[in-house]
């Protein structure tokens, strides 16, 4: 089943080239997800096989993806080899940081982390492949936990929720300014997920949202007349 999903993803990168393509986004999976609680006791031997264990899967994948001319993108992810600050770090490295191996920034999944998903784009500005716009609403107000002690989405005693984009805790326009900081120039897919909201409300909405807040890089230095021989 591995070899066969392997396969897939070769094939996934011949067909992105075929269609023009140029980032296929994605997930990788994770062998070691399950001990994020460290408990029962996960040695730092264990961990590392973990990261092995990804770059061992995924560099002949990439082996294809580079033939072709193809990028992947890995959304840091809860489930996911890499899901917060630390954990990109070691994955860019367990997989030799391969140029056609990047990020995409998914800023709802660091909130809820109390992760600094702005920041998180100044540092691994060359990696940053592609954007998905996705809100999350923190409710952490003593009795409702991190975790969210699987509740239903939009269960009011949840802890955090995916939200419509707009309406939760992201610093949109402080992400905006900095992607035009680092010169990303991709695309800005708004990626909707609101259990409380129906989404023929919430998705013209959000992108509507994104429209507006986005900002257009400045063409020239704000005091550039100050140096204009005119």
């Amino acid at each position: 089943m591995r070899q066969r999903a392997a396969e897939a993803m070769k094939d996934t990168a011949r067909m992105a080239a075929k269609l023009g393509v140029k980032t296929v986004v994605g997930f990788t999976g994770s062998s070691i997800w399950k001990t994020v609680a460290m408990f029962p006791p996960a040695p730092q031997s264990m961990i590392d096989a973990g990261y092995q264990d990804f770059a061992d899967r995924w560099n002949p994948i990439m082996d294809v993806f580079d033939e072709v001319g193809v990028r992947f993108a890995l959304e840091v992810h809860p489930s996911e080899i890499a899901y917060d600050y630390w954990t990109a770090k070691q994955t860019l490295e367990a997989i030799g940081h391969r140029e056609s191996f990047g990020l995409n920034w998914d800023p709802s999944h660091m909130v809820w982390q109390d992760l600094d998903p702005v920041g998180f784009l100044w540092d691994f500005q060359d990696r940053i492949f592609h954007v998905h716009c996705k809100d999350t609403k923190k409710r952490l107000n003593g009795r409702n936990g991190r975790l969210s002690s699987h509740l239903a989405w939009a269960d009011p005693r949840r802890g955090w929720d995916f939200i419509s984009t707009g309406h939760g805790d992201v610093p949109w326009e402080d992400a905006f300014r900095m992607l035009n900081a680092i010169g990303y120039e991709g695309p800005l897919s708004v990626e909707w997920e609101d259990a409380g909201m129906d989404r023929l409300q919430g998705a013209p909405e959000g992108l509507a949202f994104v429209r507006e807040k986005a900002l257009d890089a400045p063409g020239t230095a704000f005091d550039a007349a100050f140096s204009s021989k005119d």
